[in-house]
């Protein structure tokens, strides 16, 4: 009989100690949870603030940082250039396709309305190089180089930040 009451509260024990257990595993779960649900509404926040109106420092500084760079990538695409390289009497030639990046959609117009312009000064640079300055690519980065300040030296409304090769064939 002893026996069965020392098993009764070792079970007891057991069941109490057990149940202890997980309602400390609940409350910890509970905790994470909160703790993530402030984290993320925290981030909401700071990542939709400027959108908010609020009178914040902070909010003004990323919508000044924030103005000239437009939320979605201005793409101008151009023709295909065809040019002769210098040397080998004229044997070898180039095929470049090139996409413009843009700030605004104020250059993407000034690109379309100005496009013999600008396709005679970068046709003039093209084919003036040889093939043993393009073969490498250091030499492409070079060139790409090139061809964006010959751009912006055209442009008068604003600049090209980053000029993308969709082709480049030397024959």
């Amino acid at each position: 009989m002893a026996d069965d009451q020392d098993m009764a509260v070792d079970q007891a024990e057991e069941t109490s100690t057990s149940s202890k257990g997980g309602k400390k595993k609940i409350v910890i779960v509970a905790m994470i949870l909160v703790l993530l649900g402030g984290g993320g509404f925290f981030g909401w926040q700071v990542m939709f603030s400027d959108k908010s109106g609020g009178n914040d420092s902070g909010a003004a500084e990323a919508k000044t940082s924030e103005e000239g760079v437009p939320k979605v990538k201005i793409m101008y695409e151009m023709d295909p250039f065809i040019v002769n390289l210098l040397g080998e009497n004229g044997t070898r030639y180039l095929k470049a396709k090139v996409v413009a990046e843009v700030g605004n959609p104020e250059i993407e117009k000034e690109l379309k309305d100005r496009n013999p312009e600008i396709r005679d000064a970068l046709l003039l640079l093209l084919a003036g190089k040889s093939f043993e300055d393009i073969s490498t690519p250091q030499g492409k980065i070079a060139l790409r180089g090139e061809l964006v300040a010959r751009l912006n030296s055209v442009l008068n409304t604003g600049s090209v930040r980053m000029l993308y090769f969709t082709e480049f064939v030397v024959q």
